[in-house]
């Protein structure tokens, strides 16, 4: 079937609301403004249950079916809430107020579809079993999904099954697409400490100079990728700084490098791990110099279970026709916090068209209004399939 009729007919409200959430960013978990707004449309709509502070600034609502018959369940889904410490560059009329600050992944696009999914949910319950909606905090770097499984999201709401949304720049309007299986990397921070002998630029053989040893590293690390891991499989090692000294004619005593590591699979993981101790181990013995390796272990890759994907996959493709939906998506070396929810709970993680417009996290990028219709429909339908008597 076509998107859904009520829907399309509040679209104008959901389009507002979404606006003005770009107008009023908020970041990590300090997103205060954003909560109430959201706890009140929910109060408003006639949520059954709404609980405000898990993981310290997120928002639950419960909306109970009351389709007779059923073998009924607990379906999860989840929106993000967070913005990014960008500056906005769209000269938008909705445009940030808040300098530093902006809407550049289209988390005001997930919030705002995800409650007017709970607004038409709660209107008409045509479904057995209760729907969970589960707004977050901080999915930009802050773990806000791993902090309200540990407040207790799963358990208390008795969560059976749980589905996550992204909009896809480059991507048409009206389509979808997912994967099953590993879908998103996990996503690692590297931090090297280099301690050599500083000294005069004029006597570089009286110092152990870690500008030299932070190049060997920078060039040593690259061979991890290309040449110990198999080529059929996915990694990327990026080392993204590079800090030492502060004068051209000092040899500095020390150099920082940081960067990050992206995999697929979590041998891969334990293997890019295990090299880069190894190649640091080996500089630092070529070198002289003593160098420290912390290997921080962030998200864990985004994998989608196969039962799940399926049912996604066929509810997308009723909103948007199954010529409109990719199941077979290149996985992407992106990271999402999603992935704590997906270890806790089986369920699918989908992409919603966003067109052609700038990439995530750009100072230009908007979310995509007319994306609206077809990322609620999907919600509703995925809340009725799952929980149909």
């Amino acid at each position: 079937m076509p998107i859904i009729n009520r829907v399309a007919d509040l679209q104008p409200d959901i389009m507002a609301w979404r606006r003005d959430l770009h107008a009023h960013p908020e970041v990590m978990y300090d997103v205060h403004r954003t909560a109430a707004f959201v706890a009140g449309q929910l109060r408003a709509f006639g949520c059954d249950e709404v609980v405000t502070g898990m993981g310290q600034t997120g928002v639950v609502g419960v909306i109970r079916g009351r389709k007779p018959g059923g073998k009924g369940g607990v379906i999860g889904m989840r929106a993000d809430m967070d913005a990014l410490p960008i500056e906005e560059e769209t000269n938008l009329p909705y445009a940030s107020k808040t300098p530093g600050k902006m809407h550049a992944c289209g988390h005001d696009g997930h919030t705002a579809m995800l409650l007017g999914a709970a607004q038409y949910l709660a209107e008409t319950r045509n479904f057995a079993g209760d729907a969970v909606v589960i707004f977050q905090p901080a999915e930009e770097g802050g773990a806000g999904a791993l902090a309200m499984i540990n407040d207790g999201l799963m358990d208390r709401f008795k969560i059976e099954q749980v589905y996550g949304m992204h909009n896809g720049p480059g991507i048409p309007v009206g389509s979808f697409s997912l994967r099953p299986g590993p879908i998103m990397a996990a996503m690692d921070r590297i931090t090297i400490t280099i301690e050599g002998v500083g000294g005069h630029a004029a006597y570089p053989h009286k110092t152990i100079d870690p500008v030299l040893v932070g190049s060997q590293l920078v060039v040593a690390l690259q061979s991890i990728v290309s040449r110990t891991i198999n080529p059929l499989e996915s990694a990327v090692l990026s080392i993204c700084e590079f800090h030492a000294g502060h004068a051209s004619n000092v040899i500095p005593a020390s150099a920082l490098l940081k960067g990050t590591v992206r995999s697929l699979k979590g041998e891969v993981r334990d293997l890019v791990e295990k090299r880069m101790n190894e190649v640091c181990a080996g500089v630092a013995l070529q070198s002289g110099a003593k160098i420290d390796l912390d290997y921080d272990r962030g998200y864990p890759v985004v994998v989608n279970h196969v039962a799940e994907t399926e049912i996604a996959a066929r509810v997308a493709g009723e909103i948007a026709g199954a010529s409109n939906v990719n199941t077979d998506m290149t996985p992407i070396m992106g990271a999402e916090d999603f992935a704590y929810m997906l270890e806790a709970r089986p369920g699918a993680f989908i992409f919603c068209g966003n067109g052609d417009s700038a990439g995530l996290h750009h100072p230009a990028y908007n979310f995509n209004d007319d994306a609206i219709v077809f990322g609620t429909s999907y919600w509703v339908k995925l809340v009725e399939t799952t929980l149909a008597a």
